[in-house]
């Protein structure tokens, strides 16, 4: 325990390209970088495919083979492919962000094909378009199940980022090699420490953010139903 004190009390292990804080920046900002291209991808797929009603198996399989694949597989197979690819940060981050899609993807088609079926039916009487009805009821319904999505996906890339120490990468993934080289464990578990401190604070403030997300907001009644068609004239 002492030295792992007396390394975290050593100036130089946070200074330098090496430090502890320009690999917790770097980490952040990969993982950060992965998770909006994953998100700028599989978002609006999973919105379309959900909305139309189709591509269930598409999102159900893409899930599939993204938990079947393994991380650590795909960036070796992206480090020893020639460039522009190889080992830089452009692979780095495709091999994330490929990782991070499927539990967007899959989380989304879900949220809007649960949609109210009934909110749903109600504003199409209301004369809306596709478009009105996934922007304002089919996807406020979903909202809680895609923020789910976009949690369970950005603490599983932020973890994951770790494995790009094992490929040349740098991030706190090669603070942990590095201890296992020189056999220092203190090293190896302050950044295995860091790691699991990143993960955490990232459940915690998207998990705060999806639970005030699924709160009915005040002066709306019924909710999922679009406005208007609460007050709608009942047919007898």
């Amino acid at each position: 325990m002492s030295e792992i004190f007396d390394y975290l009390a050593d100036p130089a292990s946070w200074s330098g390209s090496g430090g502890l804080l320009n690999r917790t920046v770097e980490h952040v900002g990969l993982s950060a970088l992965a998770l909006l291209v994953a998100t700028v991808v599989a978002l609006p797929v999973g919105l379309w495919l959900g909305h139309v009603g189709r591509g269930g198996v598409v999102a159900l399989n893409v899930g599939g083979v993204g938990r079947a694949v393994p991380t650590f597989a795909l960036l070796v197979i992206f480090v020893l492919l020639p460039q522009p690819l190889g080992a830089n940060t452009q692979s780095f981050v495709l091999a994330l962000a490929l990782f991070t899609i499927p539990p967007l993807l899959t989380n989304t088609w879900t949220g809007i094909r649960e949609a109210d079926r009934a909110a749903v039916d109600a504003g199409r009487g209301l004369g809306m378009s596709g478009w009105q009805l996934l922007w304002r009821v089919e996807l406020p319904i979903a909202r809680p199940l895609v923020l789910s999505g976009l949690r369970l996906a950005a603490v599983q890339v932020v973890a994951t980022t770790t494995v790009l120490g094992l490929v040349g990468g740098g991030a706190l993934g090669r603070v942990i090699n590095v201890g296992f080289t020189r056999q220092d464990q203190a090293v190896v578990v302050v950044g295995a420490v860091f790691v699991a401190v990143l993960a955490l604070a990232t459940e915690l403030g998207l998990g705060a953010l999806e639970r005030r997300a699924s709160r009915p907001r005040s002066g709306r009644s019924g909710a999922g139903v679009p406005r208007g068609a609460e007050s709608a004239p009942t047919r007898h």
